[in-house]
């Protein structure tokens, strides 16, 4: 076989093309548009609500209910909750992307590894993964997090971001990627027994050529399919995180307003302005991530389309 046919046999599906069949898709579709919608709110709060809200800047009374001048009411220091909850937007979707980085590179990286090299360097590999696997996610993020703070300092900012916001993301990010190594793993034990690996083999090319030639790109479409699972586990864990008290309270997000609502009562009050606006925003940001993992599921499962 020449090698552009090689190239095509290797060639993963575009990623325009992969986009448009999940925007035809109902599930997909509806999901699409409500990511977006709050991409558009963490990319542009400022446009939206104005500057973020503080003790000193707050525009209203203690604990207002919603009117005209506050549509979602003001919190027990007088922000207004539209203000504070659109900003949060920004650190849920900051959060959950950067953690969701961190899953793919370190499960990406171990999966495909392990998968095609074998062997102890595998069974060491896995046994890694596993012990990942059996801890329980929020436990270890619980033990993690303060021990991390204390390495690289809680009250220090780089580029404008307090490391706060970094101990979240590193402890999201090392306590999620188990799963996708095991997936990935499992897509290259098969993809190495392929014709065109074996091919690669014969004319020469290394490990390092075949995984990074050969094997990643026929898994990227696994990859994306599970990192928009992952996020949406992110966001989760990040506001259940936030929720304990291990959130920045001068950058809060979805769950760092669910635990100030929490601290002050809000919910005994009846000051429900306070925390269902938070709790609608993170239920929808995971339907939505629900809906297009489902639709790339459906997509790029054999086995799924084969019982369709």
């Amino acid at each position: 076989m020449t090698a552009p046919a090689v190239a095509l046999l290797t060639a993963p599906r575009p990623v325009d093309h992969l986009a448009r069949r999940v925007l035809r898709r109902p599930d997909g579709g509806a999901g699409v548009v409500i990511l977006t919608f709050f991409t558009v709110l963490a990319l542009v709060p400022d446009l939206l609500v104005g500057p973020l809200q503080t003790a000193v800047t707050a525009t209203g009374g203690r604990l207002e209910a919603p009117s005209t001048t506050h549509l979602l009411g003001t919190d027990e220091i007088g922000r207004d909750m539209l203000n504070l909850t659109v900003h949060g937007t920004r650190i849920s979707m900051v959060i959950g992307l950067l953690a969701t980085v961190i899953t793919i590179i370190l499960g990406g990286v171990i999966g495909v590894v392990g998968g095609f090299v074998g062997g102890r360097t595998d069974g060491v590999l896995m046994r890694i993964t596993d012990f990942f696997l059996v801890l329980p996610t929020f436990v270890l993020a619980l033990i993690l997090a303060p021990i991390i703070a204390d390495v690289i300092g809680s009250g220090s900012v780089f580029f404008g971001v307090r490391t706060t916001l970094f101990v979240i993301v590193i402890v999201v990010g090392i306590t999620s990627w188990a799963s996708t190594a095991r997936i990935i793993r499992a897509q290259t034990l098969s993809l190495k027994e392929r014709p065109f690996v074996d091919r690669a083999r014969v004319i020469g090319a290394g490990r390092r050529h075949i995984m990074a030639r050969h094997i990643l790109p026929n898994v990227v479409n696994l990859i994306v399919a599970n990192a928009v699972l992952v996020f949406a586990g992110a966001v989760l864990t990040e506001t259940t995180l936030s929720f304990v008290g291990l959130g920045d309270p001068f950058q809060p997000s979805w769950g760092q307003i669910l635990n100030a609502a929490e601290e002050v009562g809000a919910p005994s009050l009846g000051a429900w302005w306070y925390f269902v606006p938070a709790g609608a925003c993170i239920v929808l940001v995971v339907f939505a991530f629900t809906l297009v993992g489902t639709a790339l599921d459906d997509l790029l499962n054999p086995r799924r389309r084969a019982r369709r």
